[in-house]
């Protein structure tokens, strides 16, 4: 089942499509990749791949043709998180999707952490949402840090799974943003965050993350210019 062919459509300024090309850069596996302008999307797009128009997007199976050109007997899926667990069923011994059922509910869970308690704040903070605050950022933090094992390097033990590579992008693309200032934020409240992470409670927290911007398979898909230059032009600088 493996060995059928994979083309990814991504995005390098979206945190969900990085999601997906960690799961393939984690698991080895071969694959085309089509960068989407998500400002100036194909007219194929939506009718051929993605009929909600976003990406990520795998097409599946079928003919070896050019991406642009995509098989109607190719499979297509779509949703990030979707797309990584089905890229761990594809290759089960990378083990990104745990095969005990104790920690694989464990690291759905850690998801579910992540989408409700972090990443809606990051986007508010990002935009200059009044709910965006250095308050709402740690709590996500907190949160996330709260169910941390003691001592292990990862989301769920010492396995990299679908739990850290749920959390990496929208941490990644917070720290950029919080260090050099990029958002419509008030710059109070980056200093704020920032403070906030430096009291020794988070040591645990700061570890992880620390292991996490440190995995290759984060490195090779993390564009950090690229985004740099798309919340600039998005948001600004924090006042």
């Amino acid at each position: 089942m493996a060995q059928e062919q994979i083309t990814l459509y991504t995005a390098k300024v979206c945190p969900y499509a990085q999601r997906t090309e960690i799961a393939l850069a984690e698991v080895g596996a071969p694959f085309k990749r089509y960068e989407i302008d998500l400002g100036n999307k194909p007219e194929w797009y939506a009718p051929k791949v993605n009929r909600a128009s976003k990406v990520p997007a795998i097409a599946y199976g079928g003919p070896d043709v050019a991406p642009e050109n995509p098989s109607p007997e190719s499979t297509k899926l779509a949703e990030s998180l979707i797309l990584v667990e089905f890229i761990g069923d594809l290759y089960p011994s990378s083990n990104i999707v745990p095969a005990d059922p104790v920690l694989r509910a464990k690291a759905r869970f850690f998801i579910e952490i992540v989408s409700t308690k972090f990443s809606p704040n990051f986007m508010k903070f990002a935009s200059g949402n009044p709910e965006g605050t250095h308050a709402a950022l740690l709590a996500g933090v907190d949160a996330i840090q709260d169910i941390l094992s003691d001592g292990a390097k990862y989301a769920v033990g010492d396995q990299y799974t679908i739990a850290d590579i749920a959390f990496t992008p929208f941490w990644a693309r917070l720290n950029v943003l919080a260090q050099k200032g990029i958002g419509a934020y008030k710059d109070e409240e980056r200093k704020s965050f920032l403070k906030g992470l430096e009291d020794p409670k988070y040591a645990k927290f700061n570890g992880y993350v620390q292991r996490l911007l440190a995995r290759p398979s984060f490195k090779s898909t993390f564009h950090e210019d690229v985004i740099e230059e798309f919340f600039t032009r998005r948001f600004g600088l924090a006042k």
